[in-house]
């Protein structure tokens, strides 16, 4: 399977991940062959990238099946909790929480960090997609990090409703192409404390997911917001959302802005240890992600192109690629792999 640039897809190719609407119903299904009016609508709803089939990559699995199912039902009752937060009852909020809790139960026993993250965005589930996607990273983290189960959970479940209160912004000022004006900024940075109110209002939950929510866009050198928090003011799962969310958010074009490119997203997140980000939290980051998703089509500094077909843990930027193109004219050669980790002079130059 490998990752595609919607613009380079072709018609009669498989699409090989589904894609879900923000209340996780499949928009389309994956085995599905891609006409040309499949793609053009994938274009209009604002996917910039899919996994489609190649056997040449036959072995690059991408799509944990069960995962799958756990995030469509969570995308589900998390959509539904958010849109009626203002009348959720007891009931109703103890089962949104199991569904959470089951995704992290399975992520602790069975999670690959390498097949749960990377869904496809649309403008219409954004939102959702990438509350849950922050959910997955800082579990995976929390994990890393030595957490234990109820605490993970909590994190968890703090991560997926980071953006909760941004149901209180106008969604003019959310989809707001350009330059936000400075009261719509400042208005922006309000959503930790609506989150905190709404959870405070509406939801019987504990206080320290409340704290989550709040502090997410806190800083540890204290120049975040709301309340410009510093160190330890801050909750160490506070700081590992806080870092998720940051990563997930530039890594994903928005209509304001183009998403950064892999290695520009990292090096934002390790170029802000101490600063922005808890220096221990970066170093965790860097032992459970890697850069380059798998299926991904890089070029090297030789010049020729491959893809991504397994990560070396601990090394982020030294995947093992499976090479295609040759260097001068970019054309098919008979394929073999090269493991970056056992090669230190060759390194990833860009994502093709």
């Amino acid at each position: 399977m490998r990752l595609e640039f919607i613009n380079r897809v072709k018609e009669q190719e498989v699409l090989g991940k589904s894609i879900l609407s923000s209340d996780g119903k499949i928009l389309l299904r994956a085995g599905m062959k891609l006409t040309d009016s499949y793609i053009k609508k994938l274009r209009e709803l604002g996917v910039f990238y899919i996994y489609v089939e190649d056997e040449r990559l036959d072995d690059v699995q991408v799509e944990d099946e069960h995962l799958s199912e756990l995030k469509q039902i969570t995308m589900k009752t998390m959509g539904s909790l958010i849109r009626n937060v203002n009348n959720v009852n007891k009931k109703e909020l103890k089962e949104c929480l199991n569904v959470v809790e089951n995704l992290i139960e399975y992520i602790i026993d069975l999670g690959d960090v390498n097949k749960s993250l990377n869904d496809i965005k649309t403008f219409d589930n954004y939102t959702y997609v990438h509350s849950l996607d922050t959910c997955i990273m800082t579990s995976f983290l929390g994990l890393s990090s030595g957490f234990n189960e109820a605490s993970l959970k909590d994190l968890g479940i703090g991560a997926i409703l980071h953006d909760i209160g941004k149901t209180k912004i106008p969604s003019k000022i959310l989809n707001k192409e350009g330059k936000l004006t400075d009261e719509e900024f400042r208005e922006i940075k309000k959503h930790p404390v609506y989150g905190a109110e709404i959870l405070k209002k509406n939801i019987s939950i504990s206080d320290s997911i409340v704290h989550m929510v709040e502090q997410h866009h806190e800083r540890v050198d204290g120049k975040g917001y709301p309340y410009g928090l510093s160190g330890n003011g801050i909750s160490k799962s506070a700081k590992i959302i806080c870092i998720c969310d940051v990563y997930d958010a530039i890594s994903n074009d928005r209509c304001y802005r183009r998403k950064f490119s892999p290695n520009d997203s990292y090096e934002l997140i390790l170029s802000g240890a101490g600063t922005s980000f808890d220096m221990s939290v970066v170093q965790k980051f860097k032992d459970t992600f890697a850069i380059y998703p798998l299926g991904c089509r890089v070029r090297i500094s030789n010049g020729e192109e491959g893809y991504v077909i397994r990560q070396n843990k601990g090394f982020p930027d030294r995947p093992v690629l499976r090479m295609f193109y040759d260097a001068e004219q970019k054309s098919p050669i008979p394929f073999y792999e090269i493991d970056l980790l056992k090669n230190p002079s060759l390194v990833v130059e860009m994502v093709i």
